[in-house]
């Protein structure tokens, strides 16, 4: 009985990645701008649309408007890489340190 379902998370979850390598989304900073842009032109009709279809009343001042994002991803993007790498690089230095540290510890607690 349960594998069945593995397929079919499995399925879901490989359909997701495709859409979102076909948007756009899984390639430069720009494709990815570009695929938030229309999105936001997107969904809020389309929510109309399936409000109505669906028999709800909601009016198009009760859906929220989209976030304006004023901020550079890419920026944010290259800054979280750079702390990542300089940490990596340290990280060998920090160990030794670490370690040293730790057996002086346990030279201690022996003694």
């Amino acid at each position: 009985m349960e594998t069945p379902w593995l397929f079919i998370k499995g399925g879901l979850a490989g359909a997701a990645v495709y859409v979102a390598y076909d948007q756009g989304l899984l390639g430069s900073g720009t494709e990815g701008a570009e695929a938030l842009k229309k999105a936001q032109e997107t969904l809020p009709p389309a929510i109309q649309e399936w409000t109505n279809y669906l028999g709800w009343e909601v009016r198009a001042a009760q859906i929220p408007a989209p976030p304006k994002i004023d901020f550079s991803v890419s920026n944010y993007w290259n800054k979280g890489v750079h702390k990542v790498m300089s940490a990596l690089s340290v990280a060998p230095t920090r160990a030794c340190e670490y370690t040293a540290e730790g057996w002086k510890y346990v030279k201690d607690l022996v003694k």
